[in-house]
C-alpha cells in the first residue's frame, strides 16, 4: 500500500509533541506534590521551561522554535527528521537495518549478506552486495548511492507515491534542483558530517573520499569490512572512475581543439 512520507512525518511529529507536552505536565504535577509535602507553595517555582524538558519537541522549521525552547537540545526540525530517516535508509542499504525485521541486523565484525539472508530470508529491499556505495555527483554505477535510496523510498513507501516522496525529502533538505539532484548534493556534500554528528565522531559508515574536488566518493560499513575491501574499491570503482574522467578530458579537449581550428 502507498504511503506518504508527509503523512508519516506528522503522525510523528504530532506523536512526539504530546509525549513532550505530557512530560512536561508530569514534571509540574510532581514540583505541586512536592511543594505541597515540603510547605513550599508559593516559594519554589511549579512551572517547567521549556528549554528543560529532555524529550523530542519537533518544529517543522528552525525559524518557528519559540525562544523559550533555545538551548533544549531536544528540539527538532522536520529537516533533522529527514535526515533521521535518510540515515535509516542507508543502514538498509548496507544491512545494518531492515525493513522487515526491527533492530540490528549486521552489527558483527566480517558480517555478509549471507548473514543478513540468514536472518531476513526474503527481504523487501536488498542490501548492497559489495558493501560499497559510491557517492558521486551523477549515476555512474548501479549501486550508486542516490539509486540505491530511490529503490528504498520506493519498496518502503510504495512505487505510486515515489514521485512525490522524493520531492518532500528535498523540500525538507532544502536546495536547487530536481529533487533527485538535491538528494544527490545531499549525499555528496552533507551526509556524512551529520552521520558524524549523530553518532559522537565514532562512525560506523566509513567515507573514502578523494578530496575537496568530490571527484569520488564511496560510504562502507564497518561490521562488513573484509580484509580485501580496499582492493574492490580501487579496482571496481576508483579505476572505473578514473577512466570515465579520462574519456571527458578527452572528449573536451577534442572540442576545444576543434573550436580552435574553426
Amino acid at each position: 500500500m502507498a504511503t506518504l512520507i508527509a503523512d508519516k512525518y506528522e503522525a510523528w511529529k504530532a506523536e512526539a509533541n504530546a509525549r513532550f507536552d505530557q512530560l512536561k505536565a508530569n514534571e509540574e504535577e510532581l514540583n505541586r506534590i512536592f511543594a505541597e509535602i515540603y510547605g513550599m507553595v508559593g516559594e519554589v517555582p511549579i512551572e517547567v521551561e521549556d528549554k528543560y524538558v529532555s524529550v523530542a519537541r519537533i518544529f517543522d522549521t528552525a525559524e518557528e522554535i519559540p525562544e523559550s525552547f533555545k538551548g533544549n537540545k531536544y528540539v527538532r526540525t522536520r529537516r533533522d527528521e529527514i535526515v533521521s530517516l535518510i540515515s535509516y535508509a542507508v543502514g538498509c542499504m548496507l544491512g545494518r537495518y531492515s525493513l522487515d525485521k526491527d533492530g540490528l541486523i549486521l552489527a558483527n565484525q566480517g558480517d555478509t549478506v549471507a548473514e543478513y539472508l540468514a536472518q531476513v530470508p526474503e527481504p523487501t529491499f536488498m542490501p548492497d552486495a559489495d558493501n560499497v556505495l559510491p557517492v558521486t555527483d551523477d549515476e555512474y554505477f548501479d549501486d550508486d548511492i542516490v539509486g540505491n535510496f530511490v529503490a528504498w523510498v520506493a519498496a518502503a513507501y510504495g512505487e505510486e507515491t515515489l514521485e512525490e516522496n522524493l520531492r518532500y525529502v528535498a523540500d525538507a533538505l532544502g536546495g536547487k534542483g530536481s529533487p533527485r539532484q538535491v538528494i544527490r548534493d545531499y549525499f555528496v556534500k552533507e551526509f556524512f558530517a551529520d552521520h558524524c554528528k549523530t553518532y559522537k565522531k565514532r562512525p560506523i559508515y566509513w567515507l573514502f573520499d578523494s578530496g575537496k574536488k568530490n571527484g569520488f566518493k564511496a560510504l562502507v560499513y564497518m561490521h562488513r569490512y573484509q580484509p580485501d575491501l580496499l582492493a574492490r574499491l580501487r579496482t571496481d570503482y576508483v579505476h572505473e572512475q578514473q577512466e570515465r574522467y579520462r574519456t571527458q578530458i578527452a572528449h573536451l579537449e577534442e572540442a576545444e581543439a576543434e573550436a580552435s581550428g574553426a
